[in-house]
């Protein structure tokens, strides 16, 4: 099969398409023929050698796709021919993987294989960001860094569902087009004062949470939130943040939480029950997928470039 890979970390061009052997069925596996991959921040983090990364070199990066399972292990709860997913299981940058049965998502018939690899990964994250690391409330204001993102554009729609009202953070006109349409009340573009922008919606007190996925806006991201507001830093996109003096969250009764997928996908009753309440919520319309680009896996590095851009508008797709 072929696989895009990297042997050094670097820039987009250190990645190659090339064949690689099988992966090798293992007890309580099943292998996927992918046919949609999502690509995210992750993949571009373990590209340049700044984020976790399985296996050796020609590493393969990816934890998101979908596809139809070819080969099962015995006792499986899928068969040869069932349509899948997942979002958390290593080396899906490939024509096909092995993923163990706990990490598969079963498909429903109307739930596409892009749909679910423009949702999972990105969408699971959006919702514990609201249901578990801040619970938005009715009447809150939030402030949601790159909010034309893949997560940032979910976030925005589903803390508009539980009554929040919503700041959205984003680089230029078009993409902040983009977060209004998606529900934010308000955008507000990275070289205006954004900080000032959040007390003033914030009724002068500032925002009730805020989501930073950017990690160098860290200190405004702070500064943005009320006094006995909350901060989530769950990602870094833009490097790594300046150090916090804890002074600052005494001072101002602030709470600094991080976090992450992995923490939250603690089984496969988790992975599942989160998901189907995700393709229920595309079903009926209260999530709107944006998906960027659809990329041939052959051409990756181009695709790494397109999301590293921060022109895109959603999420970018590798199709195999």
């Amino acid at each position: 099969m072929h696989a895009l890979t990297f042997s050094r970390f670097g820039p987009p061009q250190v990645l190659e398409y090339r064949e690689v052997p099988d992966p090798v069925l293992q007890p309580g596996q099943a292998i996927v023929q992918l046919e949609a991959i999502g690509l995210n921040f992750a993949d571009v983090y373990r590209r340049q050698g700044r984020y976790t990364l399985r296996g050796e070199a020609p590493f393969i990066a990816g934890y998101e796709g979908a596809g139809t399972v070819l080969e099962v292990a015995p006792n499986a709860p899928f068969r040869v021919g069932d349509r899948v997913a997942f979002c958390d299981s290593p080396f899906a940058h490939a024509q096909r993987v092995a993923v163990h049965f706990d990490h598969l998502i079963a498909l429903p018939d109307d739930i596409s294989c892009e749909t679910a690899s423009a949702l999972l990964l990105q969408g699971l994250t959006a919702d514990y960001l609201i249901r578990d690391s801040h619970r938005v409330m009715a009447g809150e204001w939030v402030l949601v860094h790159a909010a034309a993102g893949g997560v940032g554009l979910l976030l925005v729609q589903l803390a508009r569902a539980q009554g929040g009202r919503v700041l959205g953070l984003t680089s230029s006109a078009a993409k902040a087009r983009a977060v209004e349409q998606a529900g934010a009340e308000a955008v507000v573009l990275y070289d205006q004062d954004c900080v000032k922008e959040a007390r003033a919606q914030g009724g002068g007190a500032g925002m009730d949470g805020v989501y930073d996925s950017v990690g160098t806006t860290l200190t405004q991201s702070l500064e943005a939130a009320r006094t006995g507001g909350t901060v989530v830093f769950y990602g870094f996109a833009g490097g790594d943040p300046a150090l916090v003096n804890p002074r600052v969250l005494m001072d101002r009764s602030l709470t600094l939480i991080g976090g992450d997928l992995w923490n939250v996908l603690s089984s496969a009753f988790e992975r599942r029950s989160r998901a189907q309440s995700l393709f229920e919520r595309v079903r009926s319309g209260q999530l709107v997928l944006h998906i960027a680009a659809r990329i041939p896996l052959a051409e990756g590095a181009r695709a790494h470039e397109l999301l590293e851009s921060r022109q895109s508008v959603g999420k970018v797709l590798l199709i195999p």
